[in-house]
């Protein structure tokens, strides 16, 4: 398979991506778009003349954006709760051109459960996700050239979706693991898509937007920061040199949910505004998608799996 490949490397930013896109008339979802990533992938979008929903836990958050771009609105959703999903699913109507599964929460330090039961990370992660883009499909394929963009991490390399415990019911919670599982299945779910929606015309690919400061990473310990050289001693941030800027992170994001360099392309990983290769998941790999993470079978399982809870 011949992988895709754009003009945009690791530091091309949102707004760069979509310049000279013309985004006029498109109706776009960015979940989580009242703060970090989603900030400037909701920037991007609008910049470019997309009508941009976002949708998050507390629209008030998102007051200074809607000012700053005119057009935009928010609107209440919470991805740990369903009735939540199902109520903003009733409450669009008119065609979607794109939803962009943004929002996240990452190492939640003790083991939480969703009303129905889902691990907290994959709960939100995922399951709220999959459920948003089930009762949207209908807007969705009544757009000329729908996607779904999920925002993953190179989590994804550390482990696959154990399907005998995926709630960490019988093994010990553990904070990385969840998160990682949980990108793995937003993997997965663009899988999914590709295999499931194509009928429909609706295209789905996966991204990581690398490492950036944002409050994602609240949950991180001091250790941990200063392992990844991102805090000294004092407990000041530092920016090492693989870190990107809020905008860059943003960049593949818009990249897949918007570029015409991705039309007809589905079912894919990125990273760095490229699609990924294949890698062998484990401990070592800094780059690529593990196989785990674009296993069709797996992508089967977990969407009938899902299916089944989010009816």
């Amino acid at each position: 398979m011949t992988l895709t490949t754009t003009p945009f490397g690791m530091r091309a930013t949102a707004a760069e991506v979509l310049r000279g896109v013309d985004l006029r008339g498109r109706r776009m979802i960015v979940t989580g778009g009242s703060s970090g990533l989603g900030v400037e992938t909701v920037r991007a979008l609008a910049g470019a003349g997309a009508e941009v929903t976002i949708a998050t836990r507390n629209p008030a958050a998102a007051d200074a954006l809607l000012k700053e771009l005119p057009g935009t609105r928010a609107v209440a959703l919470d991805l740990a709760d369903l009735a939540s999903v199902r109520a903003f699913c009733e409450g669009w109507s008119g065609p979607l051109d794109a939803l962009v599964a943004n929002a996240g929460v990452m190492m939640l330090p003790t083991r939480q459960v969703s009303a129905e039961g889902w691990e907290a990370q994959l709960a939100t992660n995922y399951l709220g996700h999959f459920a948003l883009a089930a009762g949207l499909r209908d807007p969705l394929r009544q757009a000329e050239r729908p996607r779904v963009v999920a925002v993953s991490s190179g989590a994804q390399l550390r482990a696959g979706f154990d399907f005998d415990d995926p709630q960490f019911e019988r093994r010990p919670y553990d904070p990385f693991l969840a998160y990682a599982q949980s990108k793995t299945a937003l993997v997965l779910f663009a899988v999914g898509i590709g295999r499931r929606w194509a009928e429909d015309g609706i295209e789905a690919n996966s991204c990581a937007p690398g490492w950036i400061h944002t409050n994602l990473t609240r949950h991180l310990d001091t250790a941990t920061m200063q392992a990844l050289g991102a805090m000294d001693a004092d407990g000041a941030l530092l920016t090492p040199d693989y870190y990107k800027t809020p905008a860059q992170g943003a960049a593949t994001t818009v990249l897949l949910a918007a570029s015409p360099l991705l039309d007809g392309v589905s079912g894919r990983y990125f990273e760095d505004n490229q699609e990924a290769e294949v890698v062998d998941g484990g401990p070592d790999p800094m780059a690529g998608v593990a196989r785990w993470s674009v296993d069709p079978a797996a992508a089967d399982r977990l969407w009938d799996l899902s299916l089944s809870v989010a009816r």
